[in-house]
């Protein structure tokens, strides 16, 4: 993935004030449903989700539940299933290109094809991700089993990134937070947070077919938390999962703390948009899946952490009250200072 300028809306012959943002309340995956009231919506679809597998037209029904990130329905033909997850956002950032669907299609190796045009006072980006796969092609995320740690492979912090770098416009809110952070310190950690972002989760998602991964889900609008206990609820065994350790951006754990925590960062509720991937890896196999991630062979290789672990359990998920927080660098770089920042 290569590395784009800082964007510059007077390079597009836009207002030097221009901001995408502002075409929107709310921000990202910040306009999810709250998750209990959610669930609440939900539940009347799956009234036993622990129940026998069922057959459904001579193929086994997979019992994945509500509240998930995707479905797996089997298909008539061949112990095929279509596996699909569909999802929208209002814009987090103001670089309106973030890579563009076609592009992230293309490196995906798939293609962007239809779509709907409505006129909408908010502009809404989204679509809808198709496959059909063989059954050794998809892992289902019911199998960890107590002794299993969990990995995560992007850090934490976009949403608070994003969100102090739009502060750099708005003095009152500046002024909150400038004895913990830099201008320099937010610039980066929102270039991090864009690339973060634009990355996919493809290689991720390889190595867990490598490293025999017994679960997984990725981390966006409902915190590291709630899509925690999203996943334990699915889990076969009765296992919990218990998280020891939360990797966030540079100095957002700070900014967020500032802020009286209003972001629920320490607490793993904040948002994330197109976050990593939670997995349930065997422990054996943890270290060396964290360890191949970072091969220069998957382009620029990049981190991945071992965050808690799977315990016998009631089918939950919680934080540890005082996590440790590992502060993840970004990568210091020329970054063009916001036009109209606050310093």
């Amino acid at each position: 993935m290569s590395t784009r300028e800082s964007f510059n809306p007077e390079s597009y012959e836009l207002d030097k004030s221009f901001r995408l943002t502002r075409f929107t309340e709310l921000k990202g995956t910040g306009c999810k449903v709250p998750q209990d009231v959610l669930q609440k919506l939900l539940e009347s679809l799956q009234e036993n989700h622990f129940q026998e597998d069922e057959q459904f037209l001579g193929a086994v029904m997979p019992r994945l539940g509500i509240g998930m990130d995707t479905c797996v329905i089997p298909l008539r033909h061949g112990g095929l299933s279509l596996v699909q997850t569909t999802d929208y956002i209002y814009p987090i950032v103001d670089d309106p290109y973030m890579m563009g669907f076609k592009d992230a299609a293309e490196e995906a190796g798939t293609s962007v094809t239809g779509g709907q045009t409505v006129l909408n006072p908010w502009i809404v980006l989204g679509g809808v991700a198709t496959t059909v796969c063989q059954p050794n092609e998809f892992i289902m995320p019911d199998n960890a089993v107590p002794g299993d740690v969990l990995v995560l492979t992007k850090p934490l912090g976009t949403q608070v990134a994003v969100a102090v770098h739009q502060w750099l416009d708005i003095p009152e809110k500046w002024n909150k937070i400038k004895l913990v952070v830099t201008q320099e310190d937010v610039e980066l950690a929102y270039q991090e947070a864009m690339m973060n972002m634009a990355r996919l989760n493809r290689t991720a998602a390889g190595l867990m077919h490598t490293f025999n991964a017994h679960a997984a889900t990725d981390i966006t609008g409902f915190g590291i938390l709630g899509h925690a206990q999203n996943l334990a609820k699915q889990q076969r065994n009765e296992v919990s999962f218990v998280i020891h350790n939360l990797p966030v951006l540079a100095k957002m754990a700070a900014v967020s703390k500032a802020c009286g925590n209003m972001f629920g960062l320490m607490h793993g509720t904040c948002p994330e948009t197109s976050g990593g991937l939670l997995i349930c890896l065997p422990r054996e196999q943890a270290a060396r899946f964290c360890a191949e991630i970072k091969s220069p062979k998957y382009g620029e290789g990049h981190q991945a952490w071992i965050i808690g672990i799977v315990e016998k359990g009631n089918r939950t998920a919680r934080i540890i009250d005082k996590p440790r927080i590992i502060e993840v660098a970004v990568a210091t770089q020329n970054v063009n200072p916001t036009p109209g920042a606050t310093s």
